[in-house]
């Protein structure tokens, strides 16, 4: 078998420059490495940069800082968050002097030696010691399957392609997700459509608590028993519930928030209930969520028999080369700075032959 050409090769490469991403960088850099950074997208800003112009800075639901680099508190206030948190990213590359590849889209991470990674892109092959996976999910939006659905004469669309409530005045829209995402969309669509039908599997949780840093550490703990495991990541938020944000209050105050039970089947003009309950729609919103962004790992065989990749911390069992960071605990806001810092200090650990064990 002929060995692959590489022409490049560094101690450390880190896939993605989100969140997680850079936070990774940044704590590499502080423990002495210079990791080479990939990302698929022109330019800075991770997933933000595709965000619908209609979400603002005082809609989301929660942008941490990245480490070393606080925000003034409501300064972006009702700016885009596609515009405002790239450019946050942007001004923090150059202010860590991080060099981003891009645009560089990996398309595989395989074994090269009995010491490297081979991490292959559309901008070259790199050989490394070690890779933090930070790659996040926005690339994968789930689209569940539910009878019907291609007989649907209307427009389906996932919440990755929502662009704001202007394209739907007049219609009936069928909104599926009981997360931050369906929230924005009915919060804005309700009263610009002609009528509004949301749809979730479970009843909804609405937390009027104070959901403050203990809460969601714990929540992230929770996440992080089933990772450990070997099983599908589950979403931070989903564990959380729903707080009364900008965008709940909203819907709530459009009167947009009136839940249905998940429906049987789809049909041309709507969507029917196994009792033969029936609502007209012509548009139906798929706020489902997203999967990780993994596809490019196959090669390294990671999946376990319940169908997740076994990670303790972010250190990947099977191959305690690769760090996942956004993916599951880590794949909010909340996790990914301390998952970057964990990372960080496992391929330290690696890299000096320290003992092989995730950071506490």
């Amino acid at each position: 078998m002929v060995a692959p050409t590489v022409e490049h090769s560094s101690e450390v490469v880190v896939i993605g420059a989100g969140q997680a991403g850079l936070s990774s960088a940044y704590f590499l850099r502080r423990f002495g490495f210079e990791p080479v950074v990939l990302d698929a997208a022109e330019g800075p800003g991770g997933a933000w940069r595709h965000r619908s112009p209609s979400l603002t800075m005082d809609k989301v639901h929660g942008v941490f800082d990245l480490p070393g680099a606080p925000r003034t508190p409501g300064s972006d206030g009702g700016r885009p968050a596609a515009e405002a948190v790239p450019a946050y990213y942007a001004g923090y590359e150059r202010e860590i002097g991080l060099d981003v590849v891009r645009p560089a889209k990996v398309t595989a991470v395989g074994h090269l030696d009995a010491g490297r990674l081979l991490v292959e892109s559309d901008a070259g092959r790199w050989a490394a010691r070690a890779v933090v996976n930070a790659t996040g999910t926005w690339t994968r939006p789930y689209w569940p399957y539910y009878p019907g659905a291609a007989d649907f004469a209307g427009r389906q669309l996932h919440y990755a392609g929502y662009r704001g409530p202007a394209g739907f005045a007049g219609r009936r829209v069928v909104v599926v997700g009981g997360g931050a995402s369906a929230m924005h969309v009915l919060s804005e669509i309700a009263g610009v459509a002609a009528a509004t039908a949301w749809v979730t599997r479970r009843p909804p949780v609405f937390r009027d608590d104070d959901f403050g840093e203990e809460a969601r550490r714990e929540a992230v703990a929770m996440v992080e028993e089933r990772v450990r495991a070997g099983l599908p990541p589950q979403s931070v938020v989903g564990v959380t519930g729903l707080t009364y944000s900008v965008v709940v209050r909203e819907a709530l105050a459009k009167g947009a928030l009136d839940r249905l039970p998940m429906f049987g089947r789809i049909v041309a003009d709507g969507v029917v209930w196994d009792d033969g309950t029936y609502v007209a729609a012509d548009t139906i919103v798929w706020a489902t969520g997203f999967r990780s962004a993994l596809d490019h790992l196959a090669p390294l065989k990671l999946r376990e028999p319940g169908g997740g990749i076994r990670v303790d911390g972010t250190q990947v069992i099977r191959e305690p080369r690769l760090q996942l960071v956004g993916y599951g605990p880590s794949a909010s806001t909340t996790g990914a700075n301390r998952a970057g810092r964990t990372a960080a200090r496992n391929v330290r650990n690696l890299l000096t032959a320290r003992p092989l064990r995730p950071a506490a």
